[in-house]
Protein backbone atom coordinates (compact mmCIF):
# COMPACT_ATOMS: atom_id res chain seq x y z
CA UNK A 1 0.00 0.00 0.00
CA UNK A 2 3.02 2.32 0.50
CA UNK A 3 4.42 2.00 -2.69
CA UNK A 4 1.46 2.82 -4.22
CA UNK A 5 0.80 5.87 -2.06
CA UNK A 6 4.40 6.81 -3.42
CA UNK A 7 3.59 6.37 -6.95
CA UNK A 8 0.73 8.35 -6.64
CA UNK A 9 2.71 11.14 -4.75
CA UNK A 10 5.50 10.92 -7.08
CA UNK A 11 2.26 11.28 -10.67
CA UNK A 12 0.82 14.31 -8.44
CA UNK A 13 4.39 16.24 -8.16
CA UNK A 14 5.02 15.63 -11.48
CA UNK A 15 1.49 17.83 -12.64
CA UNK A 16 0.95 20.23 -9.99
CA UNK A 17 5.08 20.75 -9.11
CA UNK A 18 4.11 20.07 -5.42
CA UNK A 19 3.26 16.86 -3.63
CA UNK A 20 -0.30 16.64 -2.07
CA UNK A 21 -0.75 17.38 1.33
CA UNK A 22 -2.43 13.91 2.30
CA UNK A 23 -4.09 10.68 0.66
CA UNK A 24 -6.82 9.30 1.99
CA UNK A 25 -7.79 5.81 0.61
CA UNK A 26 -11.66 4.70 -0.42
CA UNK A 27 -13.09 1.78 0.71
CA UNK A 28 -13.32 -1.01 -2.03
CA UNK A 29 -16.54 -1.98 -3.31
CA UNK A 30 -17.06 -4.72 -5.75
CA UNK A 31 -13.90 -4.16 -8.35
CA UNK A 32 -10.15 -4.99 -7.33
CA UNK A 33 -9.47 -1.32 -8.69
CA UNK A 34 -8.44 1.17 -5.50
CA UNK A 35 -9.46 4.55 -5.27
CA UNK A 36 -7.68 7.62 -2.93
CA UNK A 37 -8.93 10.83 -2.91
CA UNK A 38 -5.71 13.39 -3.00
CA UNK A 39 -5.82 16.51 -1.10
CA UNK A 40 -3.26 19.16 -2.35
CA UNK A 41 -3.04 22.07 -4.42
CA UNK A 42 -5.93 20.67 -6.42
CA UNK A 43 -7.95 18.05 -5.00
CA UNK A 44 -8.46 15.15 -7.17
CA UNK A 45 -9.33 11.11 -7.14
CA UNK A 46 -6.57 8.55 -7.97
CA UNK A 47 -6.89 5.54 -8.97
CA UNK A 48 -4.40 2.49 -9.00
CA UNK A 49 -5.10 -0.87 -11.45
CA UNK A 50 -3.03 -3.18 -12.57
CA UNK A 51 -5.26 -3.78 -15.26
CA UNK A 52 -4.04 -1.93 -17.89
CA UNK A 53 -6.29 -2.65 -20.93
CA UNK A 54 -9.12 -1.70 -18.53
CA UNK A 55 -7.30 1.27 -17.54
CA UNK A 56 -6.48 1.83 -21.60
CA UNK A 57 -10.75 1.54 -22.12
CA UNK A 58 -11.28 4.05 -19.19
CA UNK A 59 -9.12 6.80 -20.03
CA UNK A 60 -9.92 7.16 -23.86
CA UNK A 61 -13.66 7.04 -23.12
CA UNK A 62 -13.25 9.48 -20.63
CA UNK A 63 -11.44 11.95 -22.44
CA UNK A 64 -14.01 11.33 -25.80
CA UNK A 65 -16.75 12.31 -23.38
CA UNK A 66 -15.36 15.35 -21.96
CA UNK A 67 -14.34 16.37 -25.34
CA UNK A 68 -18.57 16.70 -25.83
CA UNK A 69 -18.53 18.23 -22.79
CA UNK A 70 -20.37 15.67 -21.45
CA UNK A 71 -20.66 14.60 -17.63
CA UNK A 72 -17.88 12.42 -16.82
CA UNK A 73 -14.80 13.12 -14.58
CA UNK A 74 -12.11 14.87 -16.61
CA UNK A 75 -8.10 12.39 -16.49
CA UNK A 76 -5.63 14.77 -15.54
CA UNK A 77 -2.81 12.55 -15.96
CA UNK A 78 -1.60 8.84 -15.90
CA UNK A 79 2.06 7.46 -15.08
CA UNK A 80 4.28 6.04 -17.14
CA UNK A 81 3.85 2.21 -16.69
CA UNK A 82 -0.10 3.02 -17.05
CA UNK A 83 -1.17 1.91 -13.49
CA UNK A 84 -2.30 4.91 -12.19
CA UNK A 85 -3.88 7.89 -13.42
CA UNK A 86 -5.32 11.16 -11.60
CA UNK A 87 -9.10 12.42 -12.26
CA UNK A 88 -11.61 15.12 -11.43
CA UNK A 89 -13.19 14.78 -8.45
CA UNK A 90 -16.96 14.82 -9.58
CA UNK A 91 -18.69 14.34 -5.91
CA UNK A 92 -18.42 12.35 -2.60
CA UNK A 93 -22.12 11.42 -2.56
CA UNK A 94 -23.22 9.06 -4.70
CA UNK A 95 -27.17 9.18 -6.10
CA UNK A 96 -28.15 6.16 -4.20
CA UNK A 97 -26.58 7.26 -0.94
CA UNK A 98 -29.06 10.58 -1.20
CA UNK A 99 -31.98 8.36 -1.89
CA UNK A 100 -31.12 6.32 0.90
CA UNK A 101 -30.92 9.59 3.20
CA UNK A 102 -34.02 11.50 1.53
CA UNK A 103 -36.70 8.69 0.54
CA UNK A 104 -38.78 8.44 -2.63
CA UNK A 105 -38.75 12.99 -2.21
CA UNK A 106 -39.47 15.07 -5.07
CA UNK A 107 -35.88 16.41 -5.46
CA UNK A 108 -34.50 12.99 -5.62
CA UNK A 109 -36.90 12.54 -8.82
CA UNK A 110 -35.50 15.28 -10.27
CA UNK A 111 -32.26 13.86 -10.01
CA UNK A 112 -33.71 10.54 -11.77
CA UNK A 113 -34.86 12.99 -14.16
CA UNK A 114 -31.36 14.89 -14.54
CA UNK A 115 -29.39 11.16 -14.48
CA UNK A 116 -31.78 10.52 -17.65
CA UNK A 117 -30.81 13.61 -19.36
CA UNK A 118 -27.06 13.19 -19.01
CA UNK A 119 -27.46 9.35 -20.25
CA UNK A 120 -29.22 10.38 -23.17
CA UNK A 121 -26.45 12.48 -24.14
CA UNK A 122 -23.77 10.37 -23.59
CA UNK A 123 -25.24 7.53 -25.04
CA UNK A 124 -26.27 9.44 -28.50
CA UNK A 125 -23.95 12.08 -28.32
CA UNK A 126 -21.44 10.30 -27.48
CA UNK A 127 -21.69 7.49 -29.76
CA UNK A 128 -20.60 9.95 -32.90
CA UNK A 129 -16.87 9.03 -34.10
CA UNK A 130 -16.14 6.44 -30.53
CA UNK A 131 -13.99 4.08 -31.72
CA UNK A 132 -15.63 0.81 -30.17
CA UNK A 133 -12.16 -1.53 -30.41
CA UNK A 134 -11.04 0.33 -27.41
CA UNK A 135 -13.75 -1.52 -25.49
CA UNK A 136 -12.15 -4.29 -23.09
CA UNK A 137 -14.26 -7.16 -23.86
CA UNK A 138 -17.02 -7.30 -26.60
CA UNK A 139 -17.65 -4.39 -28.98
CA UNK A 140 -21.63 -4.36 -28.92
CA UNK A 141 -24.03 -5.87 -26.65
CA UNK A 142 -25.18 -7.87 -29.19
CA UNK A 143 -26.65 -11.75 -29.28
CA UNK A 144 -23.88 -13.47 -27.99
CA UNK A 145 -23.58 -10.67 -25.22
CA UNK A 146 -27.30 -11.40 -23.81
CA UNK A 147 -27.09 -15.57 -23.88
CA UNK A 148 -24.19 -14.94 -21.88
CA UNK A 149 -25.95 -12.91 -19.46
CA UNK A 150 -28.65 -15.28 -19.45
CA UNK A 151 -26.58 -18.51 -18.79
CA UNK A 152 -24.48 -16.46 -16.54
CA UNK A 153 -27.84 -16.77 -14.34
CA UNK A 154 -29.02 -20.22 -15.14
CA UNK A 155 -25.15 -21.27 -14.39
CA UNK A 156 -25.05 -19.55 -11.03
CA UNK A 157 -28.24 -18.95 -9.78
CA UNK A 158 -31.03 -21.18 -11.45
CA UNK A 159 -28.89 -24.45 -10.97
CA UNK A 160 -28.04 -24.14 -7.63
CA UNK A 161 -31.40 -24.18 -7.05
CA UNK A 162 -31.98 -27.95 -8.29
CA UNK A 163 -35.15 -27.45 -10.31
CA UNK A 164 -35.45 -30.13 -12.59
CA UNK A 165 -36.53 -28.01 -15.67
CA UNK A 166 -36.41 -29.34 -19.10
CA UNK A 167 -32.64 -28.02 -20.35
CA UNK A 168 -33.23 -27.72 -23.82
CA UNK A 169 -36.32 -26.34 -24.17
CA UNK A 170 -34.37 -23.21 -21.99
CA UNK A 171 -31.66 -22.72 -24.09
CA UNK A 172 -34.37 -22.20 -27.18
CA UNK A 173 -36.23 -19.70 -25.30
CA UNK A 174 -32.94 -18.03 -24.50
CA UNK A 175 -31.74 -18.12 -28.05
CA UNK A 176 -35.37 -16.69 -29.16
CA UNK A 177 -35.12 -13.97 -26.58
CA UNK A 178 -31.49 -13.16 -27.50
CA UNK A 179 -32.49 -12.81 -31.29
CA UNK A 180 -35.83 -10.47 -30.60
CA UNK A 181 -33.71 -7.92 -27.80
CA UNK A 182 -30.79 -7.97 -30.69
CA UNK A 183 -32.98 -7.18 -33.30
CA UNK A 184 -33.93 -3.51 -31.99
CA UNK A 185 -33.38 -0.30 -34.27
CA UNK A 186 -31.05 1.99 -31.82
CA UNK A 187 -27.75 1.15 -31.13
CA UNK A 188 -25.31 3.38 -29.46
CA UNK A 189 -23.32 3.82 -26.42
CA UNK A 190 -24.58 1.54 -23.64
CA UNK A 191 -22.56 2.41 -20.38
CA UNK A 192 -23.87 -1.44 -19.38
CA UNK A 193 -23.63 -0.52 -15.26
CA UNK A 194 -25.73 2.44 -15.04
CA UNK A 195 -27.05 2.73 -11.43
CA UNK A 196 -27.02 4.73 -8.99
CA UNK A 197 -24.05 3.97 -7.06
CA UNK A 198 -21.95 5.45 -10.76
CA UNK A 199 -23.81 8.60 -10.34
CA UNK A 200 -22.06 11.05 -8.26
CA UNK A 201 -23.60 14.38 -6.96
CA UNK A 202 -21.72 17.73 -7.01
CA UNK A 203 -24.36 19.78 -5.54
CA UNK A 204 -27.32 19.62 -8.48
CA UNK A 205 -25.41 18.43 -11.16
CA UNK A 206 -24.87 14.85 -11.67
CA UNK A 207 -21.61 12.70 -13.24
CA UNK A 208 -21.35 9.46 -14.16
CA UNK A 209 -17.85 7.00 -12.84
CA UNK A 210 -17.34 3.29 -13.92
CA UNK A 211 -18.40 3.17 -17.21
CA UNK A 212 -14.90 1.20 -18.59
CA UNK A 213 -17.30 -1.58 -19.21
CA UNK A 214 -19.36 -0.02 -22.09
CA UNK A 215 -19.97 -0.98 -25.41
CA UNK A 216 -22.31 -0.61 -28.26
CA UNK A 217 -26.57 -1.50 -27.59
CA UNK A 218 -29.43 -0.85 -27.01
CA UNK A 219 -30.56 2.23 -25.53
CA UNK A 220 -33.65 0.30 -23.27
CA UNK A 221 -30.36 -1.80 -21.18
CA UNK A 222 -29.13 1.48 -19.37
CA UNK A 223 -32.64 3.04 -18.22
CA UNK A 224 -33.55 -0.35 -17.84
CA UNK A 225 -30.62 -1.04 -15.03
CA UNK A 226 -30.93 2.33 -13.23
CA UNK A 227 -35.20 2.41 -13.18
CA UNK A 228 -35.14 -1.53 -11.85
CA UNK A 229 -31.80 -1.48 -9.61
CA UNK A 230 -33.64 -3.61 -6.76
CA UNK A 231 -32.01 -1.09 -3.94
CA UNK A 232 -33.48 1.77 -5.26
CA UNK A 233 -37.12 0.68 -4.82
CA UNK A 234 -38.71 2.89 -7.45
CA UNK A 235 -42.30 3.05 -6.91
CA UNK A 236 -44.32 1.86 -10.61
CA UNK A 237 -45.78 5.56 -10.76
CA UNK A 238 -41.89 6.71 -10.62
CA UNK A 239 -40.50 4.07 -13.16
CA UNK A 240 -43.19 5.06 -16.03
CA UNK A 241 -42.94 8.55 -15.65
CA UNK A 242 -38.71 8.61 -15.66
CA UNK A 243 -39.23 6.46 -18.47
CA UNK A 244 -41.25 8.10 -20.57
CA UNK A 245 -39.34 11.67 -19.72
CA UNK A 246 -35.77 9.36 -20.92
CA UNK A 247 -38.25 8.80 -24.14
CA UNK A 248 -38.88 12.44 -24.44
CA UNK A 249 -35.18 13.37 -23.98
CA UNK A 250 -33.37 10.64 -26.38
CA UNK A 251 -36.51 11.79 -29.19
CA UNK A 252 -34.83 15.06 -29.32
CA UNK A 253 -31.06 13.61 -29.66
CA UNK A 254 -32.02 11.06 -32.43
CA UNK A 255 -32.71 11.76 -36.31
CA UNK A 256 -35.66 9.85 -36.32
CA UNK A 257 -38.26 9.38 -33.03
CA UNK A 258 -38.74 6.56 -31.84
CA UNK A 259 -41.69 3.64 -32.19
CA UNK A 260 -43.15 3.99 -28.44
CA UNK A 261 -44.96 1.22 -28.09
CA UNK A 262 -42.10 -0.91 -29.69
CA UNK A 263 -39.58 0.44 -27.76
CA UNK A 264 -40.94 -0.01 -24.49
CA UNK A 265 -41.75 -4.02 -25.43
CA UNK A 266 -38.08 -4.28 -26.24
CA UNK A 267 -37.57 -2.45 -22.70
CA UNK A 268 -39.31 -5.12 -20.76
CA UNK A 269 -37.15 -7.58 -22.43
CA UNK A 270 -34.23 -5.81 -21.49
CA UNK A 271 -35.82 -5.32 -18.23
CA UNK A 272 -35.53 -9.05 -17.77
CA UNK A 273 -32.36 -9.42 -18.97
CA UNK A 274 -31.04 -7.28 -16.22
CA UNK A 275 -32.49 -8.46 -13.47
CA UNK A 276 -31.80 -12.47 -14.37
CA UNK A 277 -27.83 -11.11 -14.52
CA UNK A 278 -28.11 -9.46 -11.35
CA UNK A 279 -29.71 -12.48 -9.70
CA UNK A 280 -26.54 -14.52 -11.71
CA UNK A 281 -23.90 -12.34 -10.22
CA UNK A 282 -25.32 -12.48 -6.84
CA UNK A 283 -25.43 -16.08 -6.79
CA UNK A 284 -21.83 -16.19 -7.55
CA UNK A 285 -20.64 -13.50 -5.33
CA UNK A 286 -22.67 -14.86 -2.42
CA UNK A 287 -23.45 -18.71 -3.14
CA UNK A 288 -19.82 -19.54 -4.25
CA UNK A 289 -17.73 -16.93 -2.93
CA UNK A 290 -19.76 -16.97 -0.09
CA UNK A 291 -20.00 -13.05 0.66
CA UNK A 292 -22.14 -12.04 2.94
CA UNK A 293 -23.54 -8.93 1.18
CA UNK A 294 -24.29 -11.04 -1.68
CA UNK A 295 -26.03 -13.62 0.11
CA UNK A 296 -28.12 -10.75 1.90
CA UNK A 297 -29.18 -8.97 -1.71
CA UNK A 298 -30.43 -12.03 -3.12
CA UNK A 299 -34.38 -11.61 -1.96
CA UNK A 300 -34.19 -8.17 -3.47
CA UNK A 301 -33.43 -9.34 -6.43
CA UNK A 302 -36.29 -11.86 -6.23
CA UNK A 303 -38.62 -9.75 -4.97
CA UNK A 304 -37.78 -7.29 -7.58
CA UNK A 305 -38.20 -10.09 -10.55
CA UNK A 306 -41.53 -10.91 -8.85
CA UNK A 307 -43.05 -7.23 -9.68
CA UNK A 308 -41.78 -7.11 -12.83
CA UNK A 309 -43.39 -10.18 -14.09
CA UNK A 310 -46.64 -9.18 -12.34
CA UNK A 311 -47.13 -6.51 -14.06
CA UNK A 312 -45.28 -6.98 -17.28
CA UNK A 313 -45.17 -9.42 -20.34
CA UNK A 314 -42.55 -10.24 -22.55
CA UNK A 315 -43.84 -9.77 -26.79
CA UNK A 316 -42.34 -13.02 -27.35
CA UNK A 317 -43.42 -16.95 -26.55
CA UNK A 318 -40.75 -18.53 -24.22
CA UNK A 319 -42.57 -21.11 -22.19
CA UNK A 320 -40.34 -22.92 -20.11
CA UNK A 321 -38.24 -19.66 -19.31
CA UNK A 322 -41.73 -18.41 -17.75
CA UNK A 323 -41.90 -21.63 -15.85
CA UNK A 324 -38.22 -21.52 -14.24
CA UNK A 325 -39.34 -18.00 -13.42
CA UNK A 326 -42.84 -18.94 -11.46
CA UNK A 327 -40.50 -21.26 -9.71
CA UNK A 328 -37.47 -18.82 -8.17
CA UNK A 329 -40.38 -15.96 -7.48
CA UNK A 330 -42.59 -18.35 -5.53
CA UNK A 331 -42.83 -17.94 -1.75
CA UNK A 332 -40.87 -21.04 -1.10
CA UNK A 333 -37.70 -19.73 -2.96
CA UNK A 334 -37.44 -16.20 -1.79
CA UNK A 335 -38.32 -17.57 1.92
CA UNK A 336 -35.42 -19.86 1.55
CA UNK A 337 -33.02 -16.66 1.18
CA UNK A 338 -34.86 -14.43 3.37
CA UNK A 339 -33.20 -14.73 6.67
CA UNK A 340 -35.46 -14.17 9.90
CA UNK A 341 -35.85 -10.81 11.17
CA UNK A 342 -35.87 -9.60 14.70
CA UNK A 343 -39.21 -7.17 15.96
CA UNK A 344 -40.30 -5.76 18.95
CA UNK A 345 -40.79 -8.77 20.65
CA UNK A 346 -37.66 -10.48 19.89
CA UNK A 347 -35.35 -11.25 23.27
CA UNK A 348 -32.12 -12.39 21.94
CA UNK A 349 -29.22 -9.73 22.52
CA UNK A 350 -26.46 -10.48 21.39
CA UNK A 351 -22.72 -9.45 22.59
CA UNK A 352 -19.97 -9.45 21.02
CA UNK A 353 -16.57 -8.96 22.19
CA UNK A 354 -12.77 -8.62 21.22
CA UNK A 355 -10.13 -9.54 23.96
CA UNK A 356 -6.45 -9.99 24.32
CA UNK A 357 -4.97 -13.60 24.97
CA UNK A 358 -2.30 -12.22 27.02
CA UNK A 359 -5.34 -11.08 29.85
CA UNK A 360 -8.22 -13.26 29.52
CA UNK A 361 -11.19 -14.88 27.85
CA UNK A 362 -14.32 -12.36 28.50
CA UNK A 363 -16.99 -14.19 31.18
CA UNK A 364 -20.28 -14.59 30.44
CA UNK A 365 -22.89 -13.76 33.15
CA UNK A 366 -25.70 -14.84 31.41
CA UNK A 367 -28.25 -18.16 31.98
CA UNK A 368 -27.50 -20.44 29.48
CA UNK A 369 -23.72 -19.14 28.71
CA UNK A 370 -22.18 -20.80 25.97
CA UNK A 371 -21.55 -18.95 22.59
CA UNK A 372 -18.63 -18.36 20.48
CA UNK A 373 -14.67 -18.35 21.04
CA UNK A 374 -12.48 -17.35 17.35
CA UNK A 375 -9.14 -16.86 17.31
CA UNK A 376 -7.91 -14.32 15.46
CA UNK A 377 -3.80 -14.84 15.49
CA UNK A 378 -3.44 -16.76 12.23
CA UNK A 379 -4.45 -13.28 10.44
CA UNK A 380 -1.53 -11.10 9.57
CA UNK A 381 -1.30 -8.62 12.50
CA UNK A 382 -1.02 -5.05 11.36
CA UNK A 383 0.72 -4.49 14.71
CA UNK A 384 3.86 -5.59 13.66
CA UNK A 385 4.12 -2.50 11.44
CA UNK A 386 5.38 1.09 13.01
CA UNK A 387 2.50 3.05 10.87
CA UNK A 388 -0.54 0.80 12.98
CA UNK A 389 1.22 -0.25 16.13
CA UNK A 390 -0.65 2.93 17.81
CA UNK A 391 -3.85 2.79 16.00
CA UNK A 392 -6.76 0.23 16.37
CA UNK A 393 -9.02 -1.59 14.65
CA UNK A 394 -11.69 1.17 14.85
CA UNK A 395 -9.14 2.91 11.97
CA UNK A 396 -9.93 3.19 8.54
CA UNK A 397 -6.03 2.54 7.62
CA UNK A 398 -6.49 -0.59 9.86
CA UNK A 399 -9.18 -1.97 8.60
CA UNK A 400 -8.20 -1.01 4.85
CA UNK A 401 -4.70 -3.10 5.76
CA UNK A 402 -6.93 -6.00 7.26
CA UNK A 403 -9.46 -6.27 4.38
CA UNK A 404 -6.71 -6.25 1.48
CA UNK A 405 -3.22 -7.28 2.64
CA UNK A 406 -5.12 -9.94 4.75
CA UNK A 407 -7.12 -13.31 4.52
CA UNK A 408 -9.50 -11.47 6.68
CA UNK A 409 -12.82 -11.54 4.56
CA UNK A 410 -12.86 -14.93 3.69
CA UNK A 411 -11.98 -16.09 7.86
CA UNK A 412 -14.71 -13.55 8.44
CA UNK A 413 -17.38 -15.23 5.79
CA UNK A 414 -16.26 -18.21 7.22
CA UNK A 415 -17.33 -17.42 10.93
CA UNK A 416 -20.58 -16.05 9.88
CA UNK A 417 -21.59 -19.14 7.88
CA UNK A 418 -21.47 -20.43 11.31
CA UNK A 419 -22.79 -18.04 13.42
CA UNK A 420 -25.55 -17.36 11.72
CA UNK A 421 -27.28 -20.97 11.82
CA UNK A 422 -27.11 -20.48 15.95
CA UNK A 423 -28.10 -17.16 15.45
CA UNK A 424 -31.38 -18.25 13.02
CA UNK A 425 -31.76 -21.48 15.86
CA UNK A 426 -31.74 -18.91 19.02
CA UNK A 427 -34.61 -16.41 17.21
CA UNK A 428 -36.46 -19.37 16.41
CA UNK A 429 -36.40 -20.96 19.95
CA UNK A 430 -36.95 -17.16 21.61
CA UNK A 431 -33.41 -17.68 23.41
CA UNK A 432 -32.24 -14.48 24.77
CA UNK A 433 -28.69 -13.70 24.91
CA UNK A 434 -25.79 -15.06 22.62
CA UNK A 435 -22.02 -14.18 23.06
CA UNK A 436 -19.50 -14.42 20.45
CA UNK A 437 -15.56 -13.50 21.66
CA UNK A 438 -12.61 -12.76 19.03
CA UNK A 439 -9.47 -13.08 20.27
CA UNK A 440 -6.08 -11.52 19.27
CA UNK A 441 -2.20 -11.12 20.79
CA UNK A 442 -3.47 -7.76 22.32
CA UNK A 443 -6.94 -7.08 21.37
CA UNK A 444 -6.31 -3.93 19.57
CA UNK A 445 -5.94 -4.49 15.64
CA UNK A 446 -7.56 -8.07 14.81
CA UNK A 447 -9.97 -8.88 17.14
CA UNK A 448 -11.49 -5.56 17.34
CA UNK A 449 -12.09 -5.32 13.53
CA UNK A 450 -13.32 -8.87 13.71
CA UNK A 451 -15.73 -7.70 16.97
CA UNK A 452 -17.01 -4.80 14.80
CA UNK A 453 -17.74 -6.07 11.44
CA UNK A 454 -19.63 -9.27 12.85
CA UNK A 455 -22.29 -6.79 15.19
CA UNK A 456 -22.53 -5.35 11.94
CA UNK A 457 -23.17 -8.04 9.63
CA UNK A 458 -25.76 -9.22 12.66
CA UNK A 459 -27.71 -5.97 12.53
CA UNK A 460 -27.56 -5.40 8.88
CA UNK A 461 -28.87 -9.53 8.25
CA UNK A 462 -30.92 -9.89 11.53
CA UNK A 463 -32.22 -6.55 12.69
CA UNK A 464 -31.14 -7.66 15.68
CA UNK A 465 -29.59 -6.04 18.98
CA UNK A 466 -25.90 -5.89 18.74
CA UNK A 467 -23.75 -4.22 21.89
CA UNK A 468 -19.93 -4.57 20.61
CA UNK A 469 -17.53 -4.65 23.58
CA UNK A 470 -13.61 -3.87 23.33
CA UNK A 471 -12.25 -5.30 26.55
CA UNK A 472 -8.55 -4.53 26.46
CA UNK A 473 -9.20 -0.65 25.35
CA UNK A 474 -7.38 0.50 28.45
CA UNK A 475 -3.73 -1.28 27.23
CA UNK A 476 -4.33 -0.49 23.62
CA UNK A 477 -0.82 1.04 22.69
CA UNK A 478 -1.43 4.73 22.24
Amino acid sequence: MQHIEEEIKSLYKNWQSQEPTRIEKIPQAGSDRMYFVVIGKQNCIATYNINIAENATFIYFSKHFKSLNLNVPQVFCVNQEQTIYLQENVGNKCLLDELEQQGHAENIFELYKKSLQALAKIQILGDENLDYNKCITAKEFGKEAIMSDLLYFKYYFLDTLQYPYDKQQLLNDFEALSNYLNNVEQKYFMFRDFQSRNIMLQGETVNFIDFQGGMKGALQYDVASLLWQAKAQLSNEWKNNLLNYYIEQINTLLPQKVDEKKFKHQYNGYVLIRLLQVLGAYGFRGLFERKAHFLTSIPFGLNNLKEFLINNKLSIETPELEKVLAFITSGKIIEKFTPPQANETTKLKVTVNSFSYKVALPKDETENGGGFVFDMRGILNPGRFDDYKKLSGLDKSVQIFLEQQTQMNKFLNSIWDIIDITVEDYLARDFENLQINFGCTGGQHRSVYAAEQTARHLRNKYKLKVEANHTNKENWKK
